[in-house]
């Protein structure tokens, strides 16, 4: 397996405890009652992003956040490995983009500004040069 597929895989484990520590908090929060409803917001009071406390809340987007990051992230990893451009440049960029992933999770928890947002572009900066070194490749 490429190094670049096995961050892949790591990252899609970052996105299972990304969603249990949104999800601990938010049940415990708002009781179950809400969390397994159907969330319609005309019965069950708002959004359940809206009735949690504000850590809770950035938990919520900070995976959200990683939902979209995975895409383009996966997108370039599927570039790599299937155009078999796999090269410690791609690789390092993978790595790069899993860190920053990990840290985005304490930055946005407990908000590190204006760290957040540079964490956040070290991450896109890193999956966009994966596309591009494979593209100039």
């Amino acid at each position: 397996m490429t190094p670049e597929l096995t961050v892949l895989a790591l990252a899609g484990l970052l996105q299972a405890v990304q969603f249990g520590l949104m999800a601990i908090p938010a049940n415990l929060e708002v009781g179950t009652g809400k969390t397994l409803s159907p969330r319609d917001k005309g019965r069950s009071g708002g959004s359940i992003e809206e009735q949690v406390s504000p850590r809770t809340g950035r938990l919520i987007r900070a995976m959200n956040n990683h939902f979209e990051a995975l895409i383009l992230f996966t997108i370039a990893v599927v570039v790599v490995a299937l155009g078999d451009a796999s090269t410690s440049f791609t690789a390092l960029c993978a790595w790069i983009y899993l860190a920053a992933r990990i840290l985005y999770v304490p930055a946005y928890a407990f908000g590190w500004v204006p760290w957040r947002s540079f964490i956040w572009f070290a991450g896109f900066l890193a999956t966009v040069a994966m596309i591009l070194a494979t593209l100039i490749a």
